[in-house]
């Protein structure tokens, strides 16, 4: 919170906390306002702030910050936390892109992030999203953002991978222009099943189907990973656009990181058992969650309308038959 002292007319604003700053201000934290008659004695001040300030410093302990959170991992300076933390950025030149990872692994969860795309010709550029574990059988539930020519739409790829097995592609045109403001993009990874959501709106559910022969992420770690990179050799129109390095630099922007998730550390989930319980996670529904059926009239409504490409009916691709998941779906 930030408040500043001032005479006989007085009011109080809350702004986004700051922990620290805030564990050293006193009860004469106010601000001025010239224009209000408003005034109030010092003894009145204090009772109307303390829960204000309790409030505030709850905040401050539990709000997402990106130099808590994750680290720049390449791109020379390209990528940068700004904002006391509040928002990541990762930039693309001719020379480098950038990327960052999360300092903890998840085994399960539910991640949220709100990502601003690179505007304007984005041609060539992917902003990757996604989780991944490492390894030769590696699992990854990937968000990947293909760039377009201006007025062209973001191509948004979906795949994922279990026991170092992908090629589970499914692409969607988005409803809104991804460039222009922040969007939530989610993961919800729990042993039934994956949902990738926009704006908590289900796009995708990748279903365990073990029980068919089918290998399901559940048994590696992973950590979050982003990244801004030129692939103009393949991620728009197969390649034939390539990047105009005349709109450098790109830069794509994060913010809001949430993670209601099992965190492993040292061999062992933060969550104690197979389902986490009410004293290791203040809301663990993402554990055992379902689409309801408004959840799925949304996720049919995505695609039927934005779906753009569908593994599961590219027979052309798979001569020897479909994916067995796909014959499930």
């Amino acid at each position: 919170g930030a408040y500043l002292a001032s005479s006989s007319t007085l009011f109080f604003t809350t702004i986004k906390c700051q922990a620290l700053p805030f564990l050293s201000i006193t009860y004469s934290l106010l601000c001025e306002k010239s224009k209000d008659k408003m005034s109030y004695s010092s003894s009145s001040k204090f009772p109307l702030l303390m829960p204000l300030m309790v409030a505030c410093l709850i905040m401050a302990a539990s709000g997402s910050n990106f130099h808590n959170d994750f680290d720049i991992t390449w791109g020379d300076g390209r990528g940068k936390i700004v904002n006391n933390g509040d928002v990541l950025t990762l930039s693309l030149d001719k020379q480098s892109g950038s990327g960052f990872q999360s300092k903890n692994e998840y085994l399960f969860g539910k991640i949220d992030m709100q990502l601003k795309l690179v505007p304007g010709s984005s041609a060539g550029t992917v902003t990757a999203y996604y989780l991944s574990s490492k390894g030769t059988t590696w699992d990854e539930i990937d968000f990947e953002f293909l760039g377009n020519l201006s007025g062209d739409p973001y191509i948004l790829h979906t795949n994922v991978f279990s026991q170092g097995k992908g090629n589970r592609e499914q692409q969607f045109y988005l409803w809104f222009d991804p460039t222009t403001d922040f969007h939530t993009y989610s993961i919800l990874w729990n042993p039934q099943r994956i949902i990738f959501s926009v704006d908590d709106t289900p796009i995708r559910e990748f279903k365990n189907m073990e029980s068919i022969g089918v290998p399901f992420p559940k048994n590696q770690p992973m950590r979050i990973y982003s990244s801004l990179w030129n692939a103009d050799d393949w991620a728009t129109r197969g390649g034939l656009v390539k990047t105009d390095w005349t709109q450098a630099p790109f830069t794509a922007s994060y913010r809001n990181f949430n993670a209601d998730a099992c965190v492993w550390s040292n061999g062992a989930s933060s969550c104690k058992s197979d389902a986490p319980s009410s004293s290791t996670s203040t809301n663990n529904a993402w554990f055992s969650q379902e689409m309801d059926s408004a959840k799925q009239q949304r996720l049919q409504w995505v695609q039927q309308n934005y779906m753009i490409y569908n593994y599961c009916t590219d027979a052309k691709r798979f001569p020897q038959g479909l994916p067995s998941e796909c014959k499930m779906s």
